[in-house]
C-alpha cells in the first residue's frame, strides 16, 4: 500500500511539473525544445493523412450507405465484432414490391406483365448495389478504419510520450540553469549541480530515443498512402463495374419494354383520314391506316405513300445519329435499322418524343430514340 502510494504520489509530482512548464512554455516564460525541421514536416504530414482519411471515410459511408440509422446500426456491429445480418436493398424491395402489385393486377394485363419485367430488372440493380457495398467495405472502408483505428492511435500514443519527454528535458535544462545560477552566488554546493547536469542527460538521451522512434512511425505513412492508392483503385474498379451492370440491365430493360410496347399496339382504322392538317403527324405515329398500307412497300427503292406524306411536313433539326443496336420494323411507318450504321433523323411538329424521323437512302420511317445516339 505504501508502495502505492509513493508512486502516486511520484506520478502527480511529475505531471504537476510538466504541466507547470507547459503553461510557463505557453506564457513565454520558459525555453522551449524545437524539434527537428524533419520531424516537424513527419507530424503535419501524418496530420494531414489523418483529417483526409477520416473525412474520405465518412462521405464514402454516407455515399454508399445514405440512411443515418443505417449506418449506425452498421457501426454498432462493427464494435461488437459481429456480422451484419443481410439486409434487401431498396431497388430489390422496389422490385419485390412491382412483382406483388403484378399478381395482385393480373400478370397476364399488359400492365402487370409489365410490372413484372421493371421488377425483375430492379432486382438485378439491387443485386449488384449489394455486390458494390461488400466489395467497397472489403477493399476501400476497412484498410481505412484499420489505419485510423491501429497505426494512428500507436503514432498517437509515441507522439504523447515524445512530447512528455520533451517536457521532462526542458524542465531538466530549467533545472540545470538555475543550478548553476545558484552556484554562482555560493548558494549551492558543486554536487547540486552534478546531479543537475546528469538528470539532463537522461533526460536528453530519453528524448532522442523516443524521437527516433516517432521518426521512424511517421515516416511509414509513405506505406499508408501506397496502400490506399491500392484501395483507392479498388473501389474506383467496383464502382465502374457496377455502374456498367447497371447501364447493361437498364439497356435490356428498355429493348424488353420496347418489344412489350409494340406487342399491345393496335392500328387506329381512321388514322389514315385526317382532315384536320394539325393532327397528321398524329396520324403517322399511330401506324398504318389499312392492311394494304402494311404490305404496300414490296420493293426497298420505291418510298411509300406514308414517306412522301412526311415530305411535305416542316422538318425540325435533322441531324446525324448512330445506331446503338439492331431494331425490325414492326410496321409500314417504321424504318428497320442495324446497329452501327448511320442515318439521318428529325422531328416533325406534334411527334412522339420517344420517336423520330428516320432517312436511309431513299427510305424513311419512325425510329425509336432509345435505339439511337445522337451525333453533334
Amino acid at each position: 500500500m505504501d508502495f502505492n502510494v509513493k508512486k502516486l504520489a511520484s506520478g502527480a509530482g511529475v505531471f504537476f511539473t510538466r504541466a507547470v512548464q507547459f503553461t510557463e512554455e505557453k506564457l513565454g516564460q520558459a525555453e522551449k525544445t524545437e524539434l527537428d525541421p524533419h520531424l516537424e514536416n513527419l507530424i503535419a504530414r501524418a496530420d494531414c493523412t489523418k483529417n483526409w482519411t477520416e473525412k474520405i471515410l465518412r462521405q464514402t459511408e454516407v455515399l454508399l450507405q445514405p440512411n443515418p440509422s443505417a449506418r449506425i446500426e452498421e457501426f454498432i456491429y462493427d464494435k461488437l465484432d459481429k456480422k451484419l445480418p443481410s439486409k434487401t436493398t431498396n431497388p430489390e424491395l422496389l422490385g419485390q414490391y412491382m412483382l406483388e402489385a403484378a399478381n395482385e393486377f393480373g400478370p397476364g394485363t399488359p400492365y402487370g406483365s409489365t410490372l413484372i419485367t421493371v421488377g425483375e430488372y430492379q432486382k438485378r440493380l439491387g443485386g449488384a448495389e449489394r455486390e458494390l457495398l461488400q466489395t467497397s467495405a472489403a477493399t476501400f472502408l476497412t484498410p481505412l478504419r484499420n489505419f485510423l483505428e491501429g497505426d494512428w492511435r500507436t503514432i498517437s500514443k509515441e507522439r504523447r510520450l515524445l512530447e512528455n519527454r520533451r517536457l521532462d528535458l526542458d524542465i531538466c535544462k530549467a533545472r540545470l540553469k538555475k543550478a548553476k545560477q545558484a552556484e554562482a552566488k555560493a548558494a549551492l554546493l558543486s554536487e547540486e549541480v552534478d546531479k543537475a547536469e546528469h538528470e539532463l542527460r537522461v533526460a536528453q538521451t530519453e528524448f532522442d530515443r523516443q524521437a527516433e522512434v516517432t521518426r521512424l512511425l511517421l515516416e511509414g505513412i509513405s506505406s499508408t498512402h501506397l496502400n490506399h492508392l491500392r484501395c483507392l483503385q479498388d473501389f474506383a474498379e467496383a464502382q465502374a463495374t457496377y455502374y456498367a451492370q447497371c447501364h447493361h440491365y437498364m439497356q435490356d430493360l428498355q429493348r424488353e419494354l420496347h418489344k412489350c410496347a409494340n406487342s399491345v399496339s393496335t392500328p387506329h382504322p381512321t388514322a389514315a383520314v385526317c382532315p384536320d392538317p394539325d393532327h397528321l403527324p398524329s396520324a403517322f405515329l399511330s401506324g398504318p391506316s389499312s392492311p394494304g398500307d402494311s404490305v404496300s412497300s414490296s420493293s426497298n427503292h420505291r418510298p411509300s405513300t406514308l414517306a412522301m406524306e412526311q415530305t411535305q411536313l416542316p422538318v425540325t433539326g435533322s441531324r446525324k445519329a448512330k445506331v446503338l443496336y439492331d431494331y425490325d420494323a414492326h410496321d409500314a411507318s417504321e424504318l428497320s435499322l442495324l446497329a452501327d450504321e448511320l442515318i439521318t433523323v428529325y422531328t416533325v411538329p406534334g411527334m412522339d418524343p420517344d420517336w423520330l424521323i428516320g432517312e436511309q437512302g431513299n427510305q424513311k420511317g419512325k425510329v425509336p430514340v432509345t435505339y439511337l445516339e445522337l451525333l453533334s
